[in-house]
C-alpha cells in the first residue's frame, strides 16, 4: 500500500522544461505535475487542502531577480511551507529531501539522515506539533482504512483534473518536450497510473 507521506525514493530530475513566460504563475501547471500534485517540503497533497498552494522562488527573487521566471527556480509548495520559507537561502529540497534521506515516523516525526535535510527541517519548522499531529492523523487514517481498499483509493488517489501537459504551448518552447510523455496525464491515458501514491 502507498504510504501518504513518502518521500522520493531517491532525488528526481526535472521531467519538464517549459520556457518563456513572463509571468511565473503561467508556470503552475507545469509545477503541479512535476511536484505530484503535492508539496515538496512537507508532502501535502492538493487534494486534501484545495487552493492551499503556491509557487515557491527556491532562489528568493529579491536576491536573485533574474530568477523570477526561472522554471528551474520554482517549486511546488503547500502555502503553510511557503510562507515559513520566506526568503530563506535554504539547501535544495529536491536533491536533499528523499526517502534515503528523510522518513517519516509512526508518530508523524521527520527523520533526517543529512545535514542539509536536518536543516531544511528546522528551518521551516516541519516538525512543530501541528506538523507532526497532522501527518499522525493522516498515517491512522490510512491505517483504518487499508481493510476498505475503495476508501483508501479515494483518500490517496491523484486530482481528477490531471492537466494535458500536450495543449499547453510555452512561448519561449519546451527544453524538455519528452517530459510530456512521462506527464501523470499521458501515463493514466496508457493505463499506467496506479490508483495511489
Amino acid at each position: 500500500m502507498t504510504a501518504p507521506f513518502d518521500y522520493p525514493t531517491a532525488p528526481p530530475v526535472r521531467r519538464h522544461g517549459p520556457l518563456g513566460y513572463t509571468d511565473y504563475e503561467s508556470y503552475r501547471t507545469w509545477l503541479r505535475d512535476e511536484f505530484a500534485f503535492r508539496c515538496v517540503y512537507c508532502l501535502l497533497r492538493e487534494r486534501w487542502v484545495p487552493g492551499g498552494f503556491d509557487l515557491d522562488h527556491f532562489r528568493p527573487i529579491a536576491i536573485h531577480p533574474e530568477k523570477a521566471t526561472d522554471y528551474d527556480n520554482l517549486l511546488y509548495c503547500c502555502s503553510t511551507c511557503n510562507s515559513a520559507k520566506r526568503q530563506q537561502i535554504i539547501p535544495d529540497p529536491i536533491q536533499h529531501f528523499s526517502g534515503e534521506s528523510v522518513i517519516v515516523n509512526g508518530d508523524g516525526l521527520l527523520i533526517a539522515s543529512t545535514t542539509e535535510a536536518k536543516f531544511i527541517i528546522e528551518q521551516l519548522g516541519l516538525n512543530r506539533k501541528r506538523y507532526q499531529e497532522f501527518r499522525q492523523v493522516w498515517l491512522k487514517i490510512v491505517e483504518i482504512l487499508t481493510s476498505h481498499p475503495t476508501a483508501v483509493s479515494e483518500v490517496l488517489r491523484y486530482p481528477s483534473d490531471l492537466p494535458d501537459l500536450s495543449t499547453l504551448r510555452p512561448p519561449g518552447g519546451n527544453r524538455k518536450p519528452e517530459g510530456i510523455e512521462q506527464s501523470f496525464h499521458r501515463r493514466r491515458e496508457r493505463g499506467e497510473l496506479p490508483d495511489t501514491y
